[in-house]
């Protein structure tokens, strides 16, 4: 655990729609945590660029809004874009934020892990809503967790589970 007055990063995985963007929300508007997920950063850094033609977006919103129509090609861009430094992304992320939301490889977390861009993994689950297949998300980034979140409540019950992460991680 750092000792240090200042925040540490942190790493929020879980499957889609279980409620990682919104544990980052709570963190934000009730400790000042910065975040951004991973889908968010690749579209402004490159994703926009590579499918505004092929799918006639026309704007960088309606990409992003469109990314779950494209889950499997946006979760391959994004391998590529860190083939050749698995923390790349996430280290472009962690420049400007407290919290990068959404990674989604093993390959890529373990090379965070070695490379030391986050201090905690954080995995949050919703056992309400299904879990990926294996063509946008590979199930062992949930060994690398330090701590899991269950989203299985009230909005409410969400925001005493992130207090409690506060509390455990003494934040």
């Amino acid at each position: 655990m750092k000792s240090s007055n200042k925040k540490p990063k942190l790493l929020i995985i879980g499957h889609a729609r279980h409620g990682k963007d919104t544990v980052a929300g709570i963190l934000n508007e009730m400790y000042g945590y910065t975040f951004k997920s991973s889908s968010q950063a690749a579209a402004e850094i490159f994703i926009y660029d590579a499918l505004k033609d092929k799918y006639g977006y026309k704007s960088f919103e309606e990409c992003y809004e469109d990314r779950m129509n494209h889950r499997e090609e946006w979760y391959n861009m994004i391998c590529e874009y860190n083939s050749e430094d698995p923390a790349r992304l996430a280290k472009e992320i962690m420049k400007t934020n407290d919290i990068y939301v959404g990674m989604r490889s093993a390959r890529e977390i373990e090379s965070c892990v070695e490379q030391g861009v986050f201090d905690y993994i954080v995995a949050v689950y919703d056992e309400r809503k299904p879990y990926e297949d294996e063509s946008s998300i590979d199930d062992t980034i949930f060994e690398y967790t330090d701590v899991a979140i269950y989203n299985n409540g009230t909005l409410d019950d969400l925001k005493r589970e992130v207090a409690f992460l506060i509390f455990y991680f003494e934040l």
